[in-house]
């Protein structure tokens, strides 16, 4: 299989006939970039090398729904955020830690609190959800990634300016979606 080829080349040419090699070829192009990115994330090693392994099967599985609207690199980037964010919130409504006895009065208090943090984000869900594939991924970037509008100006081939507006006009559509909420 060539190398030479790029990643929409490969998977156009080599996906319908050979899909074991195509996948070979991009797990072996795309493994330690999804782990890195997934260690960033979760901060556990055993999380990230577990987590790698489920996006690349994700990613497989989903390879028909790739229609090159982005780059095959930017697509593999928000199925790996978007999962391994979906496996931590998962993990913090699901906590592995040993009950404690209370005197009732925390739990009401707590209980409502975690409806509160709740119900603000499923509104802040919605108001994502309403955005476009771009701006969603933008945001996340900046602000769930934490990555310096430099370097997310320098993935997308922008200028750092551009990115700048892009961010702010999507942070304000976000505020404006969640005032009507």
């Amino acid at each position: 299989m060539s190398t030479a080829l790029t990643d929409e080349a490969l998977i156009r040419q080599y996906m319908p006939e050979h899909p074991n090699q195509c996948f070979e070829t991009l797990y072996n192009r795309y493994a330690n970039k999804v782990y890195r990115q997934c260690l960033s994330i979760t901060k556990d090693t055993d999380n990230a090398h577990d987590f790698t392994h489920d996006i690349f099967i994700k990613m497989f599985s989903k390879l028909d729904t790739f229609h090159e609207r982005s780059t095959f690199s930017t697509w593999l980037y928000s199925i790996t955020f978007n999962y391994c964010a979906g496996q931590l919130r998962l993990a913090k409504r699901l906590p592995l830690s040993p009950l404690e006895e209370t005197d009732g009065q925390d739990t009401a208090v707590d209980s409502q609190e975690t409806q509160n943090q709740e119900h603000s984000l499923q509104v802040l869900q919605q108001a994502m959800s309403s955005l476009s594939t771009n701006e969603q991924t933008l945001l996340k970037l900046k602000y769930e990634q934490g990555m310096r509008i430099e370097e997310i100006a320098e993935l997308y081939d922008l200028k750092i300016s551009t990115v700048k507006m892009r961010i702010k006009r999507s942070r304000e559509k976000v505020y404006r979606l969640c005032a009507y909420q």
